[in-house]
């Protein structure tokens, strides 16, 4: 039987950085199976969680000094309520990981534990029809798990709230930016090609010193909508993460064409002003995924908002950009 520490190492650490930055993230996680914690009897309880080795490791520090078994589902190394949500941490995949590590002969019981953030995927009566087995969900967060259990698994209103708290959202930022750097390195080549169009052709000097702006507009648009955005969430104005993120946007471009990179022409400025506006609203929108504010036809509702605007301003900045140095 595979024995979990209940301490994370330096290797552990190096891990969950390299996951955080989206260095590993899609490929950081374990075999699916029956795991164990100090030394447990078969009256012990069945956590169960997702093979994500982050959402492993954040159950498994808060057993330290508790005997337990930890089931762990074949999620395809996807968190226990992305996966939920995608159908792959359910109540047949469960269910297929307690017949084969053969748990009805180890646990003199027939409960397991649930995160509370699998329900979205997982049908209580489903897996006890599958397996024989009672789900019960537990703690949303993995470090109220001792609590929990020390209080007869009984679950109280703030083991079932939802934060989304200023330290929540900072965690998110460094994946979210570190994910960026193909995309943004295609789009600055592409910018810097572009920029050297003109009356005469091609100009290199143009193509460097218009191209060196237009970059600069793009980083300001990464932090203003995957940094700022998510930061300030509470007090932009609006509902959706789009509006919020153009806001922040709007006012970002503001501050770079009159202190930073005065545009040479208006439709420098247009264009400059209209990308740093889409792209930070885009990027805003991609913590809709991660944010309990919303569902998945929530989701959707967004991008069916955003998306057209997004993708208008995003072609109205080069079409300015374009033209910019034939009308000044």
């Amino acid at each position: 039987m595979p024995r979990a520490a209940t301490r994370l190492d330096v290797r552990d650490r190096v891990g969950t950085l390299r996951a955080r930055t989206g260095i590993a993230r899609h490929r950081y996680r374990l075999n699916p199976g029956l795991y164990c914690v100090g030394e447990p009897s078969p009256a012990s309880p069945v956590l169960v969680t997702a093979n994500y080795k982050l959402s492993f490791d954040a159950l498994r520090k808060e057993l330290s000094g508790i005997d337990a078994w930890i089931l762990v589902a074949d999620t395809r190394g996807i968190n226990v309520w992305c996966a939920a949500g995608k159908k792959t941490f359910s109540a047949g995949e469960i269910a297929f990981q307690v017949n084969r590590a053969r748990l009805a002969e180890i646990v003199a019981h027939r409960q397991l534990i649930l995160p509370q953030l699998a329900a979205p995927g997982v049908a209580a009566h489903e897996l006890h029809k599958k397996c024989g087995f009672r789900g019960v969900f537990g703690p949303i967060r993995a470090a109220d798990i001792r609590g929990y259990l020390a209080r007869g698994e009984e679950v109280d209103e703030r083991m079932r709230t939802i934060t989304f708290s200023f330290a929540e959202r900072l965690v998110l930022v460094p994946v979210e930016v570190a994910l960026l750097w193909k995309r943004v390195a295609s789009v600055t080549l592409a910018v810097f090609a572009l920029s050297g169009l003109g009356p005469g052709l091609y100009s290199i000097s143009a193509a460097f010193h218009r191209g060196m702006t237009a970059t600069g507009a793009t980083v300001l648009a990464i932090l203003a909508g995957a940094v700022a955005s998510p930061l300030l969430l509470p007090w932009l104005p609006g509902r959706q993460f789009w509006g919020k993120g153009l806001l922040a946007g709007a006012l970002a471009g503001i501050v770079y064409l009159g202190l930073v990179a005065p545009p040479g022409t208006l439709f420098d400025a247009l264009g400059l002003w209209l990308w740093i506006m889409a792209l930070s609203s885009h990027l805003a929108m991609n913590f809709t995924g991660a944010t309990p504010f919303t569902s998945l036809s929530g989701v959707e509702k967004e991008m069916r908002r955003g998306l057209p605007v997004q993708c208008l301003g995003g072609f109205l900045a080069l079409m300015f950009w374009l033209l910019s140095p034939f009308v000044g």
